[in-house]
């Protein structure tokens, strides 16, 4: 029974192992990719913007 649990973790890290090397750079360039860190903040955006924030603080 400890060698089937054994064997099984095992193939559980190799297969975690797997999936993140082949899922880790396309999750990379995806967040990379995002416009949501990199949100602009210029023109109307910006006025919108800070009387949300103004209106969410009182």
């Amino acid at each position: 029974m400890t060698a089937t649990i054994r064997s099984a973790a095992a193939s559980s890290l190799r297969l975690l192992l797997l999936a993140g090397i082949m899922l880790g750079p396309v999750a990379a360039l995806a967040i990379a990719k995002s416009d949501v860190i990199a949100m602009e903040k210029r023109g109307a955006g910006l006025v919108l913007f800070v009387s949300l924030q103004r209106q969410s603080m009182s």
